[in-house]
């Protein structure tokens, strides 16, 4: 029988429930955490690693990424397509700023409504998509590392500094949350004839019941639109975690996802060439074949 490909996950869940390292955390919430994992993900089949043994939100993933790219720092853009998975830690910091006991959907709707409040209350600091695309050096300087990337992958794909992230330690404290999947390594394999791009993400911090299924779809998905970009087919996904852990609130929902079997991977296909890396739209990807288990909650810990 073929060792499904998601069983990867599924066997890092159970490893780091049965003897992860009780702690409390950032949050307070509390987790069980263990240092070090990787899967490897084959997307040359057209397989897209969603993940079956839950149905995880993969427009919702994608839209982050393509947000990320545009270098967008405020969650009104991810707002006004439905996108509400950043919208906790502006909320907390108004609350706590204010003292108003806002709900989160009347706290969207300012957003959505007013472009000043929206400026002064809804931006994240310098996170991702601020670092992939102007990133700013000692010298006043901007780097887009995104651009900087597709430019070497079509001029140097042999490189071996094929690479952005986003830890720029200077304004780490600016951040509403310090980046999580912070470093981006492409390689091309099959130079000179077929040319294959690989990624390997390295994330320091992951949530492996609500953020890790988000995060391997969406890194899947910006190999794809990458790879449109240079001409190459797509090769292999990479994931990389360092402090991989499950919250103590989602213990319960952790056991009854390993309880399910795992149901063949969906197929990824773009619809269109953009004209650019900026160019991508969420109606340029059409998923076939996505057949999951049903979803199961959990809360995000802030």
């Amino acid at each position: 029988m073929t060792h499904h490909p998601e069983s990867q996950y599924l066997d890092l869940l159970q490893r780091v429930l049965d003897s992860g390292d009780s702690r409390m955390d950032r949050t307070g919430v509390g987790t069980v955490s263990s240092l070090g994992a990787m899967m490897r993900f084959d997307l040359s089949t057209g397989d897209f690693p969603i993940f079956t043994t839950k149905r995880v939100y993969w427009k919702l993933a994608v839209k982050e990424m393509i947000w990320f790219l545009t270098g967008g720092t405020n969650i009104r853009p991810l707002l006004a397509q439905g996108v509400r998975i950043w919208t906790d830690w502006p909320l907390a910091a108004y609350r706590q700023a204010t003292g108003e006991k806002i709900s989160q959907k009347d706290f969207e709707q300012r957003i959505l409504d007013d472009e000043e409040f929206a400026v002064r209350w809804g931006d994240l600091g310098p996170v991702y998509g601020k670092q992939w695309r102007a990133w700013v050096a000692s010298d006043g300087t901007v780097h887009d590392q995104v651009a900087t990337l597709i430019n070497d992958l079509k001029g140097n794909p042999s490189s071996r500094r094929l690479i952005f992230h986003a830890w720029n330690v200077g304004e780490l404290r600016e951040m509403a949350l310090a980046p999580c999947h912070m470093v981006y390594q492409f390689h091309v394999s099959g130079i000179g004839s077929r040319p294959r791009l690989n990624l390997m993400v390295f994330q320091r911090s992951c949530d492996l019941f609500l953020g890790l299924p988000f995060n391997v779809c969406q890194q899947a998905a910006l190999l794809h639109m990458i790879a449109q970009q240079v001409d190459m087919e797509v090769g292999e996904l990479v994931w990389t975690g360092g402090d991989v852990h499950i919250y103590s609130n989602h213990f319960e929902q952790v056991r009854e996802q390993l309880s399910r079997e795992p149901r063949p991977f969906p197929k990824l296909s773009i619809s269109r060439r953009a004209s650019d890396i900026n160019d991508f739209a969420i109606a340029d990807f059409s998923v076939t074949g996505y057949e999951p288990h049903p979803p199961i909650a959990g809360d995000v810990a802030v």
